[in-house]
């Protein structure tokens, strides 16, 4: 009988590799964002984001956050007796992210309980959870930023308030849940970003509802309890809510023709959809849906700053963790002097854009003095487009850092690297952000005066940041001076110039942030490196003189 010699083969042990980033406090790591937290009157706060940062940091959330996103959500747009009943399917992973979530209140914390600081509590909660899953952040954000829109109306108010409140969720679709989220529909496929364009028309019934037939190109979370909707009436483009499942329990006819199929924010489900005699309910003036609707996504244009800060901070942690236990040529990446300057580079970006999101989200807060408001308004355009446009490039660089690893969909920066570009399309794309700091330039001077007074605060520190704040003033008056007469020509050449503007608008304010609470290493090196003569143009091309190793340490 013949014999077999088993050969056992050993693995070699897995050397120089990082361990898994888990259970840690990402608050307690974040100390640009905990400094924020306690500058911006959200102390308070500090414990239970404490408790967010350490369910967040953990492997079981972590691991729900890579399970979501593998997992997608799937269309039933039938029952298996062939009704018709479009529901989204998400994974368990899923919803048990977004319960924690509104649990923590990342949604409506700061309306159900206002006070100084409520809006940058409920900011870093929503950073927090969104920097490690993002997807579920889009319902979140929407369902905050609803309540502000539903004060136009009462009556409707009264209805779904309280239910946007409350921090139980429960993922199904039905009349008798005691919490709600919302949504909103606005783009349809001929218009895009031109909302009035839309086709989609409402006709009263006579009996305080009124009947919307038509479609929506994109309508993401589709299985939230109620939507913002746009349509066409006899007195013009007016703006509805519009739930899933009516008074009497029976659906609303809201036909999911297919899920989109996106570069990134897999595990949020975007969908088409279109109404067949759909029940709505006027929310506000007939004819001023535009207005209505604007005080949702003035709201939604703010969390995409957050959740651009927060994409930003998972790159740096993530990519600043393999360079600290990585080990390359005879020493650890984070002191090799070419990785150093890249990861304090992407920890500066990181900070800035920490720093604008959080004194945004304190002008946002009930106490807000009109000041606070008029700065508000022409900030948070500007910073939507600068922070969302910097998101993508940040997380490509940091992606890099970790090598062939970062290129992998087993580490998450190469889901982040496909996530962050949604936050500058989504709620006003970059050229539609631009147009619309100019026409608040042109026609609101409060704001103009607000954002200036906030640039002039930090003065007398650094010559090139003063130096670039006279180009800002001149650039600003010269613009309005223009208008006040322009020829078609001039007019063109003012909007091919509005990205350029706002820019300098974006950075301005990030370093006049940094410069007043920041360290002075990081705000030395924000200034040379952003506004200064040996300024670069990639990540990791730092001027003479940066403190870039302190800078490391600090992120």
């Amino acid at each position: 009988m013949p014999t077999h010699t088993v050969v056992t083969q050993h693995a070699d042990p897995v050397l120089n590799q990082a361990p898994p980033r888990v259970d840690l406090d990402e608050f307690a790591a974040n100390l640009p964002l905990r400094e924020a937290v306690e500058r911006y009157d959200a102390d308070w706060a500090v414990s239970d984001l404490g408790a967010v940062g350490r369910l967040v940091g953990s492997a079981g959330f972590q691991a729900d956050a890579e399970r979501a996103n593998v997992r997608e959500p799937q269309l039933r747009a039938f029952d298996r007796w062939g009704a018709r009943i479009d529901e989204v399917d998400y994974d368990e992973s899923y919803h048990r992210v977004i319960r924690q979530a509104v649990a923590a209140g990342a949604h409506t914390s700061a309306w159900a309980e206002p006070r100084a600081g409520a809006n940058v509590a409920r900011a870093a909660t929503f950073m927090l959870f969104a920097q490690v899953e993002p997807g579920h952040a889009c319902p979140i954000s929407m369902s905050h930023a609803a309540v502000a829109a539903l004060a136009a109306s009462p009556e409707l108010a009264a209805e779904w308030v309280p239910r946007l409140l409350s921090r139980d969720y429960d993922g199904r679709l039905g009349q008798s849940k005691t919490s709600a989220l919302f949504g909103m529909a606005m783009t349809e496929k001929q218009g895009g970003s031109d909302v009035r364009a839309n086709t989609t028309r409402a006709l009263a019934d006579g009996d305080g509802r009124w009947l919307l037939t038509g479609h929506k190109w994109f309508c993401s979370a589709p299985m939230s309890d109620a939507f913002l909707v746009l349509a066409q009436t006899a007195g013009g483009l007016s703006c509805f809510v519009v739930p899933r499942v009516l008074e009497d329990g029976a659906r609303n006819v809201f036909l999911i023709q297919r899920l989109k199929n996106k570069l990134g924010n897999r595990s949020n489900a975007s969908s088409e959809v279109e109404f067949a005699d759909t029940v709505g309910y006027l929310l506000g003036e007939e004819g001023r849906g535009v207005r209505t609707i604007l005080e949702m996504v003035n709201r939604t244009r703010l969390d995409c700053v957050l959740g651009s800060a927060a994409g930003m901070r998972q790159a740096v942690a993530e990519a600043a963790w393999h360079a600290r236990h990585r080990a390359a040529f005879g020493r650890r990446l984070v002191e090799q002097p070419a990785m150093t300057a890249v990861l304090a580079d992407l920890a500066l970006e990181s900070e800035a854009a920490t720093a604008v999101a959080l004194r945004l989200a304190r002008a946002h807060d009930d106490d807000a003095t009109e000041g606070e408001v008029a700065f508000r308004r022409l900030a948070t355009a500007v910073s939507k487009y600068w922070v969302c446009k910097r998101g993508p490039g940040h997380a490509y660089e940091a992606m890099e850092c970790l090598g062939g690893n970062g290129y992998t969909e087993a580490f998450p920066l190469a889901r982040r690297y496909r996530e962050q570009p949604v936050m500058a399309i989504w709620e006003g794309s970059g050229n539609v952000i631009a147009l619309d700091v100019l026409r608040a330039l042109r026609r609101e001077p409060a704001s103009v005066a607000a954002f200036d007074a906030e640039l002039a605060a930090a003065r007398g520190v650094h010559a090139a940041y003063d130096a670039h704040h006279d180009r800002l003033r001149r650039a600003v008056a010269e613009a309005d001076a223009a208008e006040a007469d322009a020829s078609e020509a001039d007019a063109a050449a003012y909007e091919s110039s509005a990205r350029s503007l706002v820019a300098a608008l974006a950075v301005a304010l990030q370093a006049s942030l940094l410069i007043r609470h920041a360290p002075p290493a990081v705000a030395d090196a924000f200034v040379a490196a952003r506004l200064g003569a040996d300024r670069g143009s990639l990540y990791g091309e730092l001027p003479p003189g940066v403190d870039a190793a302190g800078i490391v340490a600090r992120a």
